[in-house]
């Protein structure tokens, strides 16, 4: 991920929508903070909104693992930098030399997302390379940490520019269906990023496959259920 001046992160309310696909997903549309940043409930009742470092609170305990799509948690700031273990060209076969680091850290919930730079790998089917390498990964965590819980990602979409530019990204579809069937055979949890997409929010960065600070905070917002 390219570095480069990062906006400051947006504090204000979040407003809460519904998304598609048959499920309640939140809609985040962050708004420059006043005094007056709350929301009114329909009972009339005045709820402050949750701002970044509530996330921070919520998922002190998490580690997301991953890559440089991962990485944008902590590049912009929206998790502290000992919740996100990941970086550019980090594939599964990779995130394995991550083990002890992540042991060490010793998280009781692990989100996992890779993928963007495994199904670019230079191999006759990238996508059963990537799992083999990720069921070892799995094993190793399950292994080294065994009261964690584990969560895999989905591979987020890219925009139709940098389709066009790599036509491989079109095999993420696929990928994320394999990630699907791991989750279930390994047994951990499976979480697909699709619906924060369903509305057609513009929410990438300048290379179409990286994410603005905009986009964590939906990511957050959707997880932040999923954390016991």
């Amino acid at each position: 991920m390219n570095k480069k001046i990062v906006l400051p992160l947006l504090t204000g309310s979040i407003t809460l929508a519904l998304a598609a696909c048959g499920k309640q997903t939140p809609d985040v549309t962050a708004q420059q903070p006043t005094p007056q940043a709350q929301q009114q409930g329909d009972t009339g009742t005045v709820t402050p909104e949750p701002t970044t470092n509530s996330y921070q609170q919520i998922f002190q305990d998490s580690v997301f693992f991953g890559d440089s799509i991962t990485e944008g948690l902590s590049f912009h700031d929206v998790l502290d930098e000992k919740n996100v273990l990941a970086g550019a060209g980090k594939t599964a076969q990779f995130a394995l030399d991550d083990i002890d680091e992540l042991t060490k850290r010793n998280p009781k919930q692990i989100f996992i997302q890779l993928g963007s730079d495994d199904i670019l790998w230079p191999t006759d089917d990238p996508t059963a390379y990537s799992m083999n390498n990720y069921a070892k990964l799995i094993d190793a965590i399950k292994e080294k940490l065994p009261q964690a819980r584990i969560t895999l990602l989905t591979v987020t979409p890219v925009s139709e520019e940098a389709l066009k530019k790599e036509p491989r990204y079109k095999n993420i579809g696929d990928y994320n269906q394999a990630v699907k069937e791991l989750a279930d055979k390994e047994q951990v949890e499976f979480t697909d990023l699709s619906p924060l997409f369903a509305k057609g929010k513009d929410f990438y960065d300048a290379d179409g496959i990286h994410f603005k600070p905009e986009f964590y905070v939906q990511l957050l917002e959707l997880l932040k259920g999923q954390v016991k």
